[in-house]
């Protein structure tokens, strides 16, 4: 999004990034702000006159134009200049240059949320002079006790460095916002929180910076419609879905370590009219036991076992309130893509309401269903909450039907949208954003990218993220994961876990278990492993390089896993017979000398040094 109107998407994302690091900065226009409205520009600045615009304050610091650049200096701490006015959707980019640094991690920012005199707390988007650091790019917030928080980082694919133009550039709807670098967007964020009269600023840390074409343009207020040079959003269909149980707190951390920007998830009300997280009207299908959603209680749903039926080492997973998930991603982060599943009277919607504003998350929840009544019900209750309309087909006139519902998006089968691709644009026009589901094909993925779909709902969001990310950063290179087990994960003998490895432009990947070839997408024998850590590591190779992802997991010894060594061991009868009795009694160094003595004899050989290495540590604890 590199100019004021709409100029082509690639240019416009490079301005965007950079904004995180500079600071931007533009001259007011003076136009009567009831004036402005989307598309307007409000502040455009050269600096050709020579001196600091009217309207432009600097608050601390050395500010002077020359040469046809704002030049700040900080020689220590932080110096700011501020100008604009508030806004709650506009795009801010500048043109910035650091002419000189202290060291490599001093930065400029652009102020997204700053008051006219300077005070906190305020918002800015930072990019240090060394950019590709971990921390190169920044949200961050300067609170009222001047100490600073952090929300969002990333690293740049190459370093502003100093005596170079970088084009900067971000995007803000309300507490959200995208920055762009040079045309791509690096970083985006849903934690700002904004102020009722903050405006736009400069600022400097450590350095003399220089500023050009500062530009902040006023912008629709639809937010999920994506911009030039920005990815498609990620959207976990029930939590990461094809690696974790669906719709479980398991399955939102799987997503939310893969990069989704949202995870969607269906919610239903229990007999007593508690909000679950449930897609089937029954629980047959995903958990342990049997029955309607709506006639089993809170408590009767809270008993059930949600994740042994996709994968033992998910055993004990529970099916969670609409309240914990909303917690979970208010204290760990992440946005909500929320389907109303199935009719809901009024009541039912206004107890949905009542949660999200309760869980504080009215600024991350987005609303969809297939149900008009539900979506209706939403608006009328909660108007701040977007919504979305979901279908299995098109309308015969989509723009008209998203009108009419009022809704922010319009949320189609992907292969719906691809038979009538110009149905995009169309919804664009009229200000409406395209989400597109289930798909999980990159081929797929790249048909709906071209066509301008705003965010893909998906089983495979690592997938989907590291396609994006080879896309973004032009590497066309392989990307991998390991999305299962889980990094650090604890797992005893008797579980299985499928070893999930997503991977993109790659020909082929390789991965091994303790050094040792193992083939993704089969359950991982952890009978046959040494207690203790292991190390999984994948190497995928395309035509343009290579990836690698490590994890490890842990076997811990169990008296249940022990019994499950001894049931698939292979042993005879009366061995297995003295050795399940020894075990119930908890006779753990007698099964342990019992093992040894019957090696090659009633039990195989490896089973048997297994068997007696576990029962010594629990003879030992």
């Amino acid at each position: 999004m590199l100019t004021l109107r709409r100029r082509p998407r690639r240019a416009v994302a490079a301005l965007a990034a950079l904004a995180t690091t500079a600071g931007l900065f533009a001259a007011v226009q003076t136009p009567t702000p009831a004036a402005a409205g989307p598309g307007d520009v409000v502040v455009a600045e050269d600096f050709s006159a020579g001196t600091l615009p009217a309207g432009w304050r600097a608050v601390d610091g050395d500010w002077t134009v020359r040469d046809g650049r704002l030049r700040g200096t900080a020689t220590s701490g932080t110096r700011k200049i501020t100008f604009g006015r508030h806004l709650t959707h506009f795009r801010f980019e500048a043109t910035v240059r650091f002419e000189s640094v202290a060291e490599p991690t001093r930065w400029a920012a652009l102020g997204l949320d700053v008051p006219a005199d300077g005070r906190t707390p305020w918002w800015i988007a930072t990019m240090r002079s060394g950019t590709t650091a971990a921390n190169g790019l920044e949200f961050a917030q300067l609170t009222t006790a001047n100490a600073w928080n952090v929300t969002d980082t990333a690293a740049a694919p190459y370093a502003a460095g100093t005596g170079r133009d970088v084009k900067v550039a971000v995007e803000v709807h309300g507490n959200q916002a995208r920055w762009f670098l040079d045309g791509r967007q690096l970083l985006r964020t849903s934690s700002l929180t904004r102020s009722t009269d903050g405006g736009q600023a400069l600022v400097v840390n450590g350095g003399s910076v220089s500023f050009d074409d500062v530009r902040v343009t006023e912008l629709p207020p639809n937010g999920y419609l994506r911009p030039a040079g920005a990815p498609l959003s990620v959207i976990a269909h029930r939590g990461a879905s094809a690696a974790a149980p669906e719709n479980t707190l398991v399955a939102q951390e799987v997503a939310r370590r893969a990069g989704a920007d949202f995870v969607e998830n269906d919610v239903q009300p229990s007999r007593d009219g508690v909000p679950f997280v449930l897609h089937d009207t029954t629980v047959d299908r995903t958990t342990d036991g049997t029955g309607a959603i709506r006639a089993l209680t809170a408590a009767q749903l809270k008993a059930l076992d949600a994740g042994s039926w996709f994968a033992p080492q998910y055993a004990g997973a529970r099916l969670p309130t609409l309240a914990e998930q909303l917690a979970d991603l208010r204290t760990r982060g992440g946005n909500l893509l929320l389907e109303i599943k199935g009719a809901h009277t009024r009541a039912e919607v206004a107890r949905i309401v009542e949660v999200i504003r309760a869980e504080r998350m009215t600024a991350r929840v987005f609303v969809q269903s297939f149900e008009v009544d539900a979506l209706r019900h939403t608006r009328e209750l909660a108007p701040e909450l977007p919504t979305g309309l979901l279908r299995s087909s098109l309308d015969a006139d989509p723009v008209a039907v998203a009108r009419e519902l009022g809704v922010t998006a319009y949320n189609p089968t992907g292969a719906a949208l691809l038979a009538r691709p110009a149905v995009v644009a169309d919804l664009h026009r009229a200000g409406v954003a395209v989400m597109a589901w289930t798909v999980d094909s990159p081929a797929q993925w790249q048909q709906l990218e071209r066509i301008g779909t705003d965010a893909i709902i998906t089983n495979r969001p690592a997938e989907l993220a590291g396609w994006n990310a080879a896309g973004q950063l032009a590497a066309a290179g392989p990307a991998v994961s390991i999305a299962a087990p889980l990094d650090g994960a604890e797992l005893d003998r008797a579980q299985r876990p499928v070893l999930t490895v997503p991977v993109t432009d790659a020909d082929s990947v390789t991965v091994t278990l303790d050094g040792q070839p193992v083939s993704a997408g089969r359950p991982l024998d952890l009978t046959g492993l040494a207690a203790g850590e292991h190390r999984l590591r994948a190497v995928a190779t395309g035509p343009k390089g290579t990836a690698s992802a490590e994890a490890t997991f842990t076997v811990v010894v169990t008296a249940a896993g022990l019994g499950h060594l001894l049931l698939t061991s292979g042993a005879k009868t009366p061995a297995l017979t003295v050795a399940t009795n020894l075990l119930v009694l908890r006779r753990y160094a007698e099964l342990a000398r019992y093992a040894e003595q019957q090696a090659g004899k009633r039990l195989p050989a490896a089973a048997a040094r297994t068997i007696a290495a576990d029962a010594r540590i629990l003879a030992g604890r």
